[in-house]
């Protein structure tokens, strides 16, 4: 079984706030830790040094270890994407789902693309409502589609088509 693991609160807050100015490569690795991927999933995901990362992103206490993870893993059935003539919700999110919803934008864009989209994941978790993430869910799109294909990409608007 291969260790999982997930960000520190120092981790967390350095997602946040900047304040200890990791490397790219360290905050790019630091993006992708969520707690679920194994480290060998993590491996595929950096690209360059990646034992050397994590073990970096460790020792400094910005990730810790979460567990095993199984061999197995299971994918999560997504829900299908509602038809394109199905209506908006008329209500806006709240902030508080604003903060949950662009977290998930985040990690659906690097879960799809890896530390190729860190410098989009960056600019999106500066948003602070869905007007200043709307474009940068558009530009992900494009991200996901040259890098994923088309079908990941319609996924990716679908999940985030209210906001």
């Amino acid at each position: 079984m291969a260790t999982t693991y997930r960000k520190s609160s120092k981790g967390a807050a350095e997602i946040e706030t900047r304040a200890h100015r990791l490397a790219p490569r360290l905050r790019g690795a630091l993006i992708v830790v969520d707690g679920r991927r194994s480290a060998t999933e993590l491996y595929k995901l950096i690209p360059q040094q990646a034992e050397e990362t994590l073990a970096a992103l460790l020792e400094q206490g910005f990730i810790e270890p979460a567990g095993e993870a199984s061999p197995v893993s299971v994918p999560t059935p997504r829900p299908a994407p509602a038809p394109a003539s199905a209506p908006r919700p008329a209500t806006r999110p709240t902030a508080v789902d604003f903060e949950v919803r662009r977290r998930d934008a985040v990690r659906r864009l690097t879960d799809q693309v890896g530390p190729m989209g860190e410098a989009l994941a960056m600019r999106m978790e500066r948003c602070r409502n869905a007007d200043e993430l709307r474009p940068l869910l558009a530009l992900a799109s494009q991200i996901v589609a040259n890098t994923r294909g088309r079908t990941a990409a319609a996924e990716f608007e679908a999940r985030f088509s209210d906001l």
